[in-house]
């Protein structure tokens, strides 16, 4: 059994992958439909924080209770808006003008991106003498170039195509494509900027299931006072179809409450590195689904920046690996030294020993007695 229990997470994680296909797939079809994206980001956020908070509120009865101060609160009240309540409502409104396999490759964006923002907070140092930082800074270029180029280049169609040719390869009239590639990369930087927040945020509130059902909870609010603002016609709240109504309750229950639990669950295992590595796999899927059954056109452009944002990514996280290599490192052999140093210092003076049990020594000295009997005779 010990065999297939180290397949567990990777096939956890490739389910995983299908479910965010799926979620992206379906969210497209239905705000093809016509259903509004910011009200999606509400229903959403809201069954995903009625799926959380009961699971989190019986959980947190079982441990002991983490005290919200005002400082844990302005973080979660920051990382809701930047991480959850912007990132998804242009996510969205990018999925719906771009494609669903460009928002799926854009999202691979999030490791060069995070690199980049940890590089500036000082979170992350560069050395141009090794090739791990060489890698880092290559890679979030290529991942960079690669994202601008799915946005600027179309180039002739691979798949679903007319038979026609394309006379120039940027993409004529895209001014819906350019705007959903450029909402779809605003998305990556909140989501990496959500990331670089965790930092402060686990520190200073480290009960991560309850932290997950407060961002969901504020995040609802922030979506709905946005919606409200945005959206004043009540018709637009209305689902018109069961697929809207399916898509929201998936997209709540699957994409935001059951991926915590097992990308929580995969990280503790195998560490977030591996949980990365799994992300080109969704757009792989959705490209493909996408152009099956959503008829969606495939160029030539999109594949080459795809491509370029996946070799992107590996190469970011190869730097990061070797990072946490080196690190390990450091830290076996920092630990070495110092067990040789103790062995030393016992070999060449024995009587420097310090390691004796205290059941080895007399609960009383001969030199305490005798201080005590002539303190007695003074």
């Amino acid at each position: 059994m010990g065999g297939f229990d180290d397949y567990k997470p990777a096939m956890a994680m490739f389910g995983l992958q299908f479910s965010y296909a799926t979620v992206a797939l379906s969210t497209r079809a239905a705000l093809l439909q016509g259903m509004n994206p910011r009200v999606f980001v509400v229903y959403r956020q809201a069954i995903a924080t009625l799926v959380i908070a009961p699971i989190a509120y019986f959980s947190r009865r079982n441990s002991h209770g983490i005290s919200l101060g005002l400082r844990s609160f302005s973080l979660i009240f920051l990382a809701s808006l930047i991480g959850v309540t912007l990132s998804q409502n242009i996510y969205f409104e990018g999925l719906y003008l771009a494609s669903s396999s460009i928002a799926s490759a854009m999202g691979n964006l999030v490791p060069a991106v995070t690199f980049l923002m940890a590089f500036i907070v000082g979170l992350e140092k560069v050395n141009i003498g090794s090739w791990r930082s060489i890698a880092k800074v290559a890679g979030t270029v290529l991942c960079v170039g690669g994202a601008i180029s799915m946005a600027i280049l179309r180039g002739p169609k691979l798949l679903n195509t007319e038979f026609l040719p394309t006379k120039s390869v940027f993409s004529p009239g895209g001014e819906n494509w350019l705007l959903g590639c450029l909402f779809l990369f605003g998305s990556s930087c909140c989501w990496s900027f959500w990331l670089i927040l965790q930092v402060p945020l686990s520190a200073n509130y480290p009960d991560h299931l309850s932290l997950s059902a407060w961002l969901c909870f504020v995040a609802t609010l922030q979506s709905v006072t946005i919606t409200l603002f945005l959206e004043p016609d009540p018709e637009a709240w209305i689902l018109h179809s069961n697929l809207e109504l399916a898509c929201c309750f998936f997209a709540g229950i699957v994409g935001s409450g059951l991926s915590f639990f097992v990308q929580a669950w995969c990280i503790s295992r195998r560490g977030p590195l591996f949980s990365a590595m799994f992300n080109p796999l969704a757009t792989v899927i959705v490209t493909i689904l996408a152009a099956l059954f959503l008829h969606e056109e495939i160029y030539t452009g999109s594949l080459v920046g795809a491509f370029a944002v996946i070799s992107g990514l590996y190469v970011v996280l190869w730097g990061k690996a070797k990072d946490l290599e080196e690190i390990k490192k450091e830290t076996d052999s920092k630990e070495e030294n110092d067990q040789k140093r103790i062995m030393e210092i016992l070999i060449e003076d024995p009587s420097k020993k310090t390691f004796k049990s205290d059941l080895e020594e007399p609960l009383l000295s001969d030199k305490s007695t005798i201080v005590d009997e002539s303190e007695i005779n003074h």
